[in-house]
């Protein structure tokens, strides 16, 4: 028998194309990284191949390379960090880390649920049922519950859907200014409601709300300061009074709570909470569900039936609706075990320091007392009593840019580590970081 002649040239036997996308590991990357992206990479390789920098027979190996490099290099979105600065709902890392049973609540809403759907029978309900059931029993003071996307957003649809057009009676001393530059009066006004400012920026009183009321009032409105405090020569009118007010001039009164306590909490005194304001007579009660609530982003609107309704009414709420993960994470909030914010807040000093000490052990700090802080605009000014491990400042760059990322607080020319909003789980992954941070190249 005749051997039949080596094929002259070697691009013959460079795998095709269909061949590759066929191949088991190629399909799962499809599924990651889409089609367009993996037949680019096939043909990059394919035409490396043809130009004789790539033996046919290795092609196949370098496709499942390349794929595995382009997926890793693929942004997934926001890096995990490790919050170690003792600021417990931090604006820049997200606000509100979410509890076991709200991330586990997210994972099973990311298919298909019934969010707008009642299962007895087949025919469509109201959206977030669930979600409004948890919201009454967490808050019995209130009649009806809604749910939007943010807490700005769950304002600026109380003031649109009662007052577009009208005005919204308001304390100067409450027009605040709230993060990336947003003031509460552009946001109010941005959707077509008049601001009637009343009283002066450190003293108003009744008889000024009660001067502004006409017939072009659409509703009384009081807001939480949250992140600053005047102090001094100082006078506001407080909910009941304004309640008693609103009633008698059958005018709506708006209470913004901002950090989104539904209930009072001995540690934060002086902190608004949703229950209190809706006993003391307000109509609706705003609020983000991300703050003091330990949620997902989320802004809450508690109060009156007939005035919750026209807000789910109003064509605005199609646009700041929250969707099905914030509504599913938000239930299991409040279903479920204390989240890590309250932990954090009410977290035992002992425990903390116990905690602190073990670590600077480990990795050659010492222990200084730390206050830690709400946070988000919660409670300014009130101090957390605890513990840091502190350390050079250089090592806070390095432990930011390092695996797993940490954010500790940079104070007085050193780097700072508190504990308190760390989960203890995590003790190991930051004692492992911190040393690596400390000995650098050395790994």
């Amino acid at each position: 028998m005749t051997e039949q002649p080596a094929d002259p040239d070697p691009r013959r036997r460079i795998p095709r194309t269909d061949g590759l996308l066929a191949r088991p590991e190629v399909i799962a990357q499809r599924e990651r990284l889409g089609d367009v992206v993996v037949r680019s990479v096939v043909r990059n390789v394919q035409d490396r191949a043809r130009r004789g920098e790539l033996a046919p027979e290795d092609v196949t190996t370098q496709v499942a390379a390349d794929l595995d490099a382009a997926a890793a290099a693929r942004p997934t979105g926001p890096t995990a960090v490790l919050n170690a600065t003792g600021v417990i709902v931090h604006t820049n890392l997200g606000r509100a880390p979410l509890s076991a049973a709200a991330v586990q609540a997210v994972v099973d809403a990311a298919g298909y649920t019934d969010v707008e759907l009642d299962l007895t029978s087949g025919t469509r309900s109201r959206r977030g049922a669930g979600t409004r059931s948890a919201l009454l029993a967490a808050c019995p003071a209130a009649a009806d519950a809604l749910v939007v996307n943010n807490g700005a957003a769950a304002l600026v649809l109380a003031t649109t859907a009662l007052a577009a057009g009208r005005d919204v009676v308001v304390s100067r001393g409450e027009l605040v200014e709230i993060g990336a530059g947003f003031r509460l009066f552009d946001l109010i006004a941005s959707a077509g409601a008049r601001l009637r400012e009343v009283g002066s920026t450190n003293r108003t009183h009744l008889r000024d709300y009660a001067d502004a009321i006409g017939p072009d009032t659409g509703c009384l409105l009081k807001v939480h300061p949250s992140n600053f405090r005047i102090a001094g020569f100082t006078a506001a009118v407080d909910v009941p009074d304004l309640a008693a007010l609103a009633r008698e001039h059958d005018v709506p009164l708006v209470v913004d709570i901002g950090s989104g306590q539904l209930r009072a909490d001995p540690l934060l005194p002086d902190e608004p909470d949703a229950t209190r304001a809706l006993l003391d007579g307000a109509d609706l009660v705003t609020a983000s569900g991300d703050k003091l609530l330990g949620g997902p982003q989320a802004g809450i609107v508690l109060g009156r039936r007939d005035l919750v309704d026209r807000l789910a009414r109003h064509p605005l709420a199609r646009a700041v609706r929250a969707d099905k993960l914030a509504l599913a994470a938000l239930a299991a909030t409040l279903d479920g075990t204390p989240p890590p914010v309250t932990q954090a807040l009410h977290a035992d000093p002992d425990a903390l320091r116990e905690r602190t000490e073990r670590m600077a052990r480990a990795v050659g700090g010492t222990v200084v007392p730390h206050d830690g802080r709400v946070g988000g605009g919660g409670a300014p000014g009130v101090p957390l009593p605890g513990w840091a491990v502190r350390l050079p400042e250089d090592v806070a760059a390095r432990l930011r840019t390092g695996t797993p990322a940490v954010l500790p607080r940079v104070h007085d020319g050193a780097c700072l580590l508190d504990l308190r909003c760390v989960p203890e789980a995590d003790d190991g992954r930051l004692t492992t970081a911190v040393r690596r941070a400390l000995r650098p190249g050395q790994d």
